[in-house]
């Protein structure tokens, strides 16, 4: 026996337990032992039928939770076990509320208290009335959204009025803008939700800034602020494909827009923190101060999987406005696209809160490596990327390596598509990095 986030150890029963249950109940439930110690040995417990009565009616009372108390034979000790289910609305304890993290208790407070009684009573934060009033509608947002909903909601026309499409999109409450109705179509949301802007940064090192760019307005506005900001940066070329030419940049657009949709609709509102995107020689850095719900893994991302949205309101008006094109397709959307370009696939974690990284480079050493090439390997595409091209012999020259183990290695790098082969004969036979041809 170990104690674990639902399972814990109590040498003897003390009201102060009634926190723990508070947080197992909070949490997903778990399971007391009282009569065993820290290290999961059972020691018994006295007046063992009197805390059977006693503390069923404590639990009730403080907390308002019914748990199955019982006795149990562990290595033929009495112990009582307390089992708490999870309980679907907030329970306190002493008007404080507790949930269990790891094998340890943590009191919620201040915005992490709001997001916990808005997710038990499965309210989402966007649908809260603002104190915003309609007046603060920006008209030009509104009628701008009336034309790009045209396709998925048909029966909307250019003369509704602004009251009659807010309040159909459930977007006013009390006679005032929802938090959603407020981020979407407000002329200055910033002005009432602090933090809800974002942030483009040039950055030459992790410590040097050659350029900052600050965006703001309402998300639609973000969103073409945000775009602006990043192609400023980026480099382009052009491309002649039969008459028209064609805008080749350092990363697929498509897929950078994604990130930015996916930052604006998923963020997490009640955090002070901005949106940050920071752009570097060889990546691109996306920020977004919110984590991925409890039921999205990050290895869930790059293939289909559902989508449980932070900001149900946001994300459904971008849908209607055809930003989007379903629920938990964006970040495998982004993958493909990132593929398709010849790039690396963009990188998901979770460091206080969401990022995305793309990388320009596909032929780096850390990412070489991640493909599973060897140490030899990796020398020649760094020498190929120097040079231009290799041949056999000289990446027997420089890797110290028999023909055989040579040709054995060139060939991979051809099958996994990194080398082409150029030449004709023996004599003139090489090797160049596939996007070079």
């Amino acid at each position: 026996m170990r104690e674990s986030k639902q399972v814990e150890f109590k040498a003897q029963w003390n009201d102060e337990h009634l926190k723990t249950i508070c947080a197992f109940a909070n949490s997903e439930g778990g399971i007391i032992y009282i009569g065993v110690d820290d290290k999961g040995n059972p020691i018994g417990i006295a007046n063992i039928d009197k805390l059977l009565e006693d503390i069923p009616n404590k639990i009730l009372s403080k907390l308002g939770v019914i748990a199955d108390v019982d006795v149990e034979i562990v290595k033929g000790q009495e112990v009582i076990k307390i089992k708490v289910e999870k309980s679907e609305v907030p329970i306190s304890y002493d008007g404080k509320f507790y949930i269990r993290t790891g094998s340890t208790i943590q009191q919620l407070s201040g915005n992490e208290l709001v997001r916990f009684m808005l997710k038990k009573q499965r309210i989402s934060w966007d649908s809260l009335p603002s104190e915003a009033g309609v007046d603060e509608v920006d008209i030009e947002t509104i009628e701008r959204f009336k034309r790009m909903a045209k396709k998925r909601l048909p029966e909307i026309s250019e003369e509704d009025s602004i009251e009659k499409i807010l309040k159909n999109l459930e977007l006013v409450k009390e006679d005032k803008l929802t938090n959603a109705g407020l981020l979407l179509f407000g002329k200055k949301p910033q002005k009432y939700i602090h933090g809800a802007g974002a942030r483009v940064g040039r950055f030459k090192t992790p410590t040097i800034i050659l350029d900052t760019i600050d965006v703001s307005g309402n998300l639609f506005k973000q969103l073409d602020g945000l775009m602006e900001a990043i192609k400023k940066h980026l480099n382009v070329r052009f491309e002649i494909k039969g008459i028209e030419r064609e805008d080749i940049w350092d990363y697929p657009l498509e897929a950078i827009r994604e990130a930015v949709i996916n930052a604006l609709i998923h963020r997490d509102y009640l955090s002070l923190a901005d949106i940050q995107i920071k752009i570097y020689d060889n990546k691109i850095w996306f920020f977004n101060p919110g984590k991925l719900p409890e039921e999205i893994t990050i290895e869930m991302l790059k293939q289909d999987h559902g989508s449980i949205p932070r900001n149900r309101h946001i994300a459904y008006v971008f849908f209607l406005a055809g930003l989007i094109e379903k629920w938990g397709s964006g970040t495998k959307r982004m993958v493909e696209l990132c593929r398709e370009a010849g790039l690396p696939e963009p990188e998901f974690k979770e460091e206080g809160g969401f990022v995305v990284e793309f990388y320009k480079d596909i032929y780096t050493e850390e990412y070489l490596a991640k493909l599973g090439l060897n140490e030899r390997q990796i020398r020649a595409v760094m020498y190929v990327k120097e040079k231009g091209k290799i041949t056999n012999k000289e990446y027997q020259g420089i890797c110290n390596i028999s023909k055989a183990t040579a040709t054995r290695d060139l060939t991979e790098l051809v099958n996994m598509g990194i080398f082409s082969i150029c030449g004709e004969g023996k004599r003139t036979l090489h090797y160049i990095l596939m996007n070079q041809k």
